[in-house]
């Protein structure tokens, strides 16, 4: 098991996957770890929708004009939303019980790649969050903030080097 330190710099974004599917208890084991994000005076705003149905998947690839082809080869995925009505940082919230699934996934041997959906448009007159919402029946006041896409990994990247850290942009007392 790594330690965190090492977690964190394994996690890269991984966007070719194996097409072997995910097990049920290892999505069950991410969505966990969403679950137990902290979240503002503990209103927990977030839900979480798994998805491995390859029709929906090959959907989410065309949700945006780029950044998005990945999905289609994802064996499955995690839409991240939060309830806007329960939260003013719905955002904030859903962010972090996002980025803990992704460092779950590392943890369990999984890549993971982020797809923001939230200020995103499909086309002019269609936003990514209301194209995503209808292919999964949302309701009306869960937001999207993203869709975490999980899978064996088809390409191996370096951890991330600790030469490329910008500590210039860390400050102390003042900026």
């Amino acid at each position: 098991m790594l330690n965190f330190a090492d977690l964190v710099k394994k996690r890269r974004s991984i966007r070719k996957f194996e097409e072997r599917p995910v097990e049920a208890d290892k999505l069950e084991t991410i969505v966990r770890a969403g679950l137990m994000a902290p979240s503002s005076k503990n209103c927990t705003p977030w839900q979480f929708v798994i998805v491995d149905d390859k029709e929906i998947l090959k959907k989410f690839s065309v949700c945006r004009d780029m950044g998005c082809k990945f999905m289609e080869g994802a064996p499955a995925a995690i839409v991240v939303l939060a309830d806007g009505t329960k939260s003013d940082v719905w955002v904030e919230d859903a962010s972090i019980a996002a980025v803990i699934m992704q460092l779950q996934a590392e943890d369990l041997g999984l890549g993971s790649c982020w797809m923001q959906v939230r200020n995103r448009k499909k086309e002019e007159n269609l936003t990514t969050e209301d194209y995503i919402k209808s292919i999964i029946n949302a309701p009306a006041e869960m937001k999207v903030e993203c869709v975490v896409a999980v899978g064996y990994k088809l390409e191996e990247k370096k951890p991330f080097d600790d030469s490329r850290l910008q500590l210039d942009k860390v400050h102390k007392n003042t900026f």
